[in-house]
């Protein structure tokens, strides 16, 4: 019995997101009220099958195993993978088992152009068959359950074709993101989608769980959603910025600016110690996050996007003429 059978439902996990669900944005969340299931950032199978020689030399430094980190405080925790080679997918499988990992995870629905010309991501709703043999690859890699994360369709709604192909695959779980890849997340997510999944897993394969993503809010928003739609859990994704406390129940425009702008200096320190070091850069988005809605924040925020370093971060947080509640 895998961890995503043990879950009380509802439950309430992490979204994976590019340069945001690092291991340093984890660590602060876990802190503050872990998800149910936390997510790595996606990584590239293939890359890490070229790099495998890299991976084993003593010393070195292989930025995609950067982003298989873990803190012992962070799971259930899974790794999203992604490749269109079935036994690229294998390797990888094999590899996160290896790593400790408590479930892979298949990405299916990153609508990003370079990630499509690999026939990754999103592409891969346009070709259900080779989808079957990834998840098929990824199943006899290792003992992990395997999971998939995707869309409703490309250019419109498929669930009836692309979701049945999945569910025969019998995955332990399907994240949808209730939006097309054609409309990427410049409509609002349409939670009427998963009401249609909902039963076509019920009629399919009734032991799949079913995980809704896009626009929820917060966790009160996630339960008023997955109760209408009967799907298992909801996965949170921008809800976390500017909110590492959103798992806990807590609202953003609840939490005092003081405990606010020390979680954005804790990250800060904890996003130095990722190593190979990624660009300090990254965390201008989550400074746009954590600094908003008070007298003062656009100047504060302009301030420290120009700090490169955490120390340099903290001096501005330190010296700003902000109220402290």
């Amino acid at each position: 019995m895998s961890f995503w059978n043990k879950l009380k439902k509802p439950f309430f996990v992490m979204a994976p997101m590019a340069d945001v669900t690092d291991v340093a944005f984890r660590a602060l969340v876990a802190k503050r009220g872990a998800p149910d299931v936390f997510w790595t950032e996606f990584v590239s199978a293939d890359g890490l099958y070229h790099t495998r020689e890299i991976a084993k030399m003593k010393d070195a430094e292989n930025p995609l195993m950067r982003d298989l980190q873990f803190d012992k405080s962070e799971h259930p925790i899974v790794a999203q993978i992604f490749s269109s080679k079935p036994e690229m997918i294998s390797y990888a499988t094999k590899l996160v088992a290896e790593l400790g990992f408590d479930g892979v995870d298949i990405n299916m629905g990153c609508p990003d152009r370079a990630i499509e010309r690999q026939g990754c991501g999103s592409a891969m709703i346009k070709n259900p068959e080779l989808a079957r043999e990834i998840i098929r690859a990824a199943k006899g890699a290792s003992d992990l359950p395997v999971s998939v994360k995707t869309r409703v369709g490309y250019n419109k709604e498929s669930l009836d074709e692309w979701l049945t192909a999945l569910l025969e695959e019998s995955p332990a779980a399907i994240t949808l993101h209730l939006r097309t890849r054609k409309e990427m997340s410049l409509v609002p997510a349409d939670w009427e989608h998963m009401k249609k999944a909902v039963e076509i897993r019920n009629r399919v394969n009734p032991g799949v769980l079913l995980i809704g993503n896009g626009d929820v809010r917060d966790i009160e928003d996630g339960r008023a959603k997955v109760a209408e739609s009967r799907c298992d859990g909801a996965m949170l994704g921008r809800a976390m910025f500017g909110n590492p406390w959103v798992f806990a129940g807590r609202k953003s425009e609840g939490t005092p600016l003081v405990d606010k702008l020390a979680a954005l200096t804790e990250l800060a320190y904890g996003f130095e110690k990722i190593t190979p070091p990624k660009n300090f850069a990254i965390l201008k988005k989550h400074i746009k996050a954590f600094v908003t809605g008070f007298d003062g924040a656009a100047d504060l925020r302009a301030k420290l996007m120009q700090a490169e370093s955490a120390v340099e971060l903290e001096r501005a947080i330190l010296d700003a003429p902000v109220p402290r509640v």
